[in-house]
């Protein structure tokens, strides 16, 4: 993974870190337990997505392709860490915000959950048999 790249994988973690950090301290959320829980959940979901991203390399792309079939680290666990952790962050803005508007964020699950399956077709065309044990034995 060259310098540029990872910027782009840091970068994200580095700006929604302190994207929270400014919410909190601006005093648009009260200091209470839901809250701390938005804030603890978004600083997970963007720090599992880092991870993620890190950990797929030069294998990482927006649209579905099959260049390597990447099975360790967190994808050891979880075939979808990246849609996983967006769904983290999405239920962590809600909580922080407590506004009804947020609530938009909900949709992220569903078109997730599409990505994935079109994903999940491109790699078991490309990887076969191997795919599919993997798929057995992971999470999403």
């Amino acid at each position: 993974m060259n310098r540029g790249s990872k910027l782009w994988v840091w970068l994200p973690l580095l700006a929604g870190m302190s994207g929270v950090c400014l919410f909190y301290r601006s005093g648009l959320c009260p200091h209470d337990l839901t809250c701390g829980i938005g804030i603890f959940l978004c600083l997970l979901g963007l720090a599992i997505g880092t991870l993620a991203r890190y950990e797929l390399g030069r294998s990482f792309s927006v649209r579905a392709k099959a260049t390597e079939l990447v099975t360790t680290g967190i994808y050891s666990r979880i075939r979808n860490p990246i849609y996983v952790s967006s769904a983290i962050v999405a239920v962590g803005i809600i909580l922080m915000f407590r506004h009804p508007v947020f609530l938009v964020f909900l949709v992220l699950i569903p078109v997730q959950m599409i990505r994935a399956r079109r994903e999940a077709r491109v790699l078991e065309a490309n990887f076969g048999e191997a795919y599919r044990q993997y798929r057995a034995r992971t999470w999403f």
